[in-house]
């Protein structure tokens, strides 16, 4: 029988049990995947917190990568046998099997193994509308970029490299900003030591950067507004310390004309065409070795709670995936 990790409860990482589901047949328009990996994302830990709203009880995880093993009535572009990866509602991921709608799912090339996948869908697809979709960079930009040691920031700091855009990364020890440095990332920020904002102007010669990426939150959007350029943007994808703060207007005219954006990857990958050409780009700069994806943790699903804690603790580095393959 299949088994899943469900939550009645919004809470801590305690709240999550591995138990036995009932997974069923396709209906019109389903598919059923077989899950050979399942990605591990800070969003789970959102709907797990209750800081994202879930209907209880519910499954968890958003993304993962897989096998059709059946197909549903009315359900074209996809067959039994078919190598499958995605990301996005509803909550099910954490699971060896599930039934979902078939509208979320991509191909997977051959060049691409699952646990890649699993590690990199979200992240990657969060990359690259990122870097193609929110602002017009260009070669010899220079952008600031917080958690440049995270999952998300390992791929984001290779693909701007290849863009020729100039990466400053932010990044909790000196261990984690070697390796944001040895993934293409400029210079380093040790923020628990180092003040953000000061260094960001120190190394644009007092200009600021056209754009600050940040996906902590809380912590860090004071560091980031202080960081921009006149006419700067502020890209906030993320929470990670906790909500952002309240943003006063007349603070983003005195600052010099500021700009702020909170995207959702939602919707730059509801559009069938757009999200093929995302993740087409990304597949390509993956499966060509040009943009590497670092697995630095790997749990099996039984072992959520602690996946959960280490990852809310700052102890990951890179991606994390639950492997189901033996």
């Amino acid at each position: 029988m299949a088994k899943g990790v469900r939550f009645y409860e919004a809470g801590g990482p305690e709240v999550l049990r591995w138990e036995s589901i009932d997974v069923g047949s396709p209906g019109v328009g389903q598919v059923r995947v077989r899950h050979a990996a399942v990605g591990l994302n800070f969003a789970d830990t959102y709907f797990r917190s209750g800081l994202y709203p879930a209907a209880l009880p519910a499954g968890m995880g958003v993304e993962a990568a897989g096998v059709v093993e059946e197909v549903g009535p009315g359900v074209t572009g996809f067959a039994a046998g078919d190598r499958v990866t995605y990301t996005g509602s509803p909550l099910g991921a954490y699971a060896t099997e599930r039934v979902m709608d078939v509208a979320p799912l991509i191909k997977l090339p051959d060049t691409i193994p699952f646990e890649t996948a699993a590690a990199m869908t979200m992240r990657g697809l969060t990359t690259s509308y990122l870097l193609r979709r929110i602002a017009d960079l260009k070669a010899g930009d220079t952008v600031l970029l917080h958690a440049a040691a995270g999952g998300v920031g390992l791929l984001f700091t290779q693909w701007a490299a290849l863009l020729g855009v100039t990466v400053i990364g932010t990044v909790s020890t000196d261990e984690k900003a070697e390796i944001a440095r040895a993934h293409g990332c400029a210079h380093t920020i040790v923020y628990p030591r180092e003040d953000v904002a000061a260094r960001v102007r120190e190394i644009t010669d007092g200009v600021g950067v056209p754009v600050a990426y940040d996906s902590v939150g809380r912590t860090s959007v004071p560091s980031s507004l202080d960081s921009l350029a006149t006419r700067g943007l502020l890209v906030c994808f993320g929470t990670a310390s906790g909500p952002i703060p309240p943003i006063d207007a007349m603070q983003l005219a005195v600052k010099g004309s500021l700009f702020v954006t909170r995207p959702a990857l939602a919707d730059y990958i509801a559009d069938p065409a757009e999200r093929a050409a995302l993740a087409g780009e990304l597949f390509d700069h993956v499966g060509s070795g040009r943009v590497t994806v670092e697995i630095n943790q790997r749990y099996g699903l039984e072992d959520a709670a602690t996946a959960h804690h280490d990852l809310e603790s700052g102890r990951s580095v890179g991606s994390s995936v639950f492997s189901l393959e033996s």
